[in-house]
């Protein structure tokens, strides 16, 4: 996920507002620009881009992490619900179970024992007395058994309801962290769409030299030195070319860097994580003079884009708005590492 901090995508984005203001109310016609003006024109474009994109990986990961805690809450909800309904089975054996204790000690002490002794002595006859015995020691057993069953009956119910009070809890954490991020995710898309609403306007402003020059900045390699490609991942990824940026688009109509190659990869029945950051950080690194087609490359501090290596020293990628998916070499921008999957 992209590092930039909010602070200073705010300060960028609100500078970019600013400028972008100025300009669309001045009633004065820029003098044409000069290949310095225009230069710089396309670093800063590059700049605020780069932020954008960043802020776009963000909440791409935010809704992921939303996506893991609504699952979090659901299964915690599940436990709270089936430890509750186990604690109030328990309830009820309990209840049994007292009432058997009551009725074991009922019909113990119905008869005094010293009366019951001498009841049993003064009958004369030996079997009665064994019998009668008999009858005291088992009532002694049950109601030792029945007060041992009890105490257990309680202890595992006291158990569950210590674990449902346990789930309750993790399901309101579990709640409230979603609640946090939903609203951390609101107002993340709120400051890229300020971001984006700006570069889309400063570049839709471009003449069409000007224009040309955003789109080729990175090089990009002409159409009749691409290496050939068949199927696969690699072409999957090149039959896209041509197609339109999008912030956040994972096909099939338009493409941001992350999301070209979910799309790429999927087309092969594989899953990826959908950005940057999580796409260079969950395959096998691999070292750039060890390259194959199909392996991910990460760009820029942060990881803020990926391209895809076809081959022959030349990456396809999803680079900026108003630049289609296009081909461009692999040093073309600062690379921070490559991955296989």
């Amino acid at each position: 996920m992209g590092k930039h901090s909010l602070h200073t995508n705010r300060s960028r984005s609100a500078a970019a507002v600013v400028a972008g203001s100025i300009v669309a109310t001045s009633t004065l016609v820029a003098p044409p620009a000069q290949a310095d003006d225009v230069d710089a024109l396309i670093e800063e474009l590059e700049s605020v881009s780069q932020d954008a994109t960043a802020k776009s990986e963000e909440i791409k990961e935010l809704e992921d992490q939303i996506a893991d805690s609504e699952v979090k809450l659901r299964s915690a909800n599940s436990r709270a619900a089936d430890a509750k309904a186990e604690m109030d089975t328990l309830r009820g054996v309990s209840d049994l179970q007292r009432k058997n204790v009551g009725d074991i000690a009922q019909s113990r002490y119905r008869m005094p024992q010293s009366d019951a002794l001498l009841t049993t002595l003064d009958s004369g006859n030996p079997q009665e007395a064994i019998d009668r015995s008999a009858y005291l020691a088992t009532l002694g057993r049950n109601s030792q058994r029945a007060l041992t069953e009890l105490e257990e009956v309680n202890r595992a119910a006291a158990d569950r309801a210590s674990a449902a009070n346990i789930a309750v809890a993790e399901a309101q954490h579990a709640r409230n962290e979603l609640d946090s991020k939903r609203k951390k995710l609101e107002q993340e898309r709120d400051e890229l769409d300020l971001q984006v609403a700006d570069i889309e306007r400063r570049v839709d402003s471009l003449n069409e030299e000007d224009r040309q020059r955003w789109i080729t900045k990175d090089n990009p390699v002409s159409a009749v030195d691409l290496p050939g490609v068949d199927s696969g991942i690699v072409a999957a990824a090149m039959a896209q070319l041509g197609k339109p940026y999008g912030w956040g688009a994972t096909g099939p109509d338009a493409f941001d860097c992350s999301g070209l190659m979910v799309w790429a990869y999927a087309q092969n029945g594989i899953g990826i994580p959908r950005t940057s950051q999580a796409q260079l950080a969950g395959g096998t690194p691999v070292s750039l003079d060890a390259l194959q087609p199909g392996d991910i490359i990460g760009y820029y501090p942060g990881v803020t884009h990926v391209g895809m290596y076809i081959g022959d020293g030349m990456v396809v990628h999803a680079s900026d708005y108003g630049i289609p998916v296009q081909v461009v070499p692999v040093n073309s921008m600062p690379v921070q590492g490559a991955v296989r999957y």
